[in-house]
């Protein structure tokens, strides 16, 4: 859980958790289950409210970044992400709705799963940004990216090329040069179909039958979220024939399917990749090697 990196603050949560647990029961009339299995932004558990209704409660760890997902979900009012029944500020703690399993669990196509993510997309970018100007933008998230692929690379000993990280970091200077409030939307930060979550019925602002969670919320070019989901495939693009025309392939319908521009879409997904497989290795997860290998597999020189 990433209570456990997130200091002192992160411990003390901890070792509060059981009595925030009973707090929000008496405070919400619930009955909080077994925890969800594979939640590492919080405690979350399915629970069961006074009327007999099923929802889930999340309990955020205290960390920096996660100050905008409760004022996204309220402000979204369920389009594009889990409705929210009940929140509290103070104690970082949600009581949502239930949803079902996530969509790289359906065994869909891959079409059927670009598809589905650009349709949630859709209607999470209808989310307004906050008034406070105090967010994260599209320039602040290419510095702190900036950051943490040349200190990670260093710190864990190089574990890719440097050409890689390189070709990374010039992206990142064209995606901080180009970024402009006017032309951007209120981003999810990390819309990938195992944060598209099965809504039980189809409803208003969840026409996809999906609804995302976890949302890091923050205001950047559409390209930024597409990027995201063409960061992922790993399996896929190590299996390829052609891993390169596979990305490129994913990523142009990504971007045709928004209108969104294609080169925008490929910069930040190459980016993401090094980020990502730079920042879990860093948290001593063993697949951050894939992400790095596939990186090296999609240099245009290679």
């Amino acid at each position: 859980m990433r209570a456990e990196h997130a200091g002192e603050a992160g411990l003390r949560w901890l070792d509060e958790l059981p009595h925030l647990v009973t707090a929000i029961e008496t405070q919400w009339s619930i009955v909080v289950g077994e925890p969800l299995p594979n939640a590492n932004e919080g405690y979350v558990a399915r629970v069961k409210r006074a009327d007999g209704t099923d929802a889930v409660v999340k309990l955020l760890v205290p960390m920096p970044w996660m100050n905008n997902q409760i004022d996204t979900l309220e402000r979204a009012a369920g389009h594009g992400y889990a409705r929210v029944l009940a929140s509290d500020h103070m104690r970082q703690a949600l009581l949502m709705e239930a949803l079902g399993q996530p969509l790289d669990e359906q065994g869909l196509p891959l079409n059927a799963m670009l598809d589905t993510l650009v349709t949630t997309l859709r209607e999470a970018w209808k989310v307004r940004p906050p008034t406070r100007p105090d967010f994260q933008t599209g320039a602040t998230k290419a510095q702190g990216l900036r950051t943490l692929i040349a200190d990670n690379w260093e710190k864990l000993d190089r574990p890719c090329s440097a050409e890689a990280v390189d070709l990374a970091l010039r992206f990142l200077d064209r995606r901080e040069a180009a970024f402009a409030p006017e032309h951007s939307v209120w981003g999810h930060g990390d819309p990938h179909a195992g944060n598209a979550l099965q809504v039980p019925h189809r409803r208003r602002g969840a026409e996809s039958g999906y609804a995302f969670v976890d949302p890091e919320g923050l205001l950047i070019e559409p390209a930024y979220d597409l990027g995201v989901i063409l960061r992922d495939w790993d399996t896929e693009l190590a299996h390829a024939r052609d891993p390169l025309a596979l990305a490129h392939r994913i990523g142009s319908r990504l971007a045709d399917s928004t209108g969104t521009d294609g080169q925008a879409v490929w910069e930040w997904g190459f980016i993401e990749r090094v980020a990502t497989g730079l920042y879990v290795l860093d948290h001593g997860i063993a697949w951050g090697h894939d992400k790095l290998a596939n990186a090296e597999r999609l240099l245009p020189t290679r």
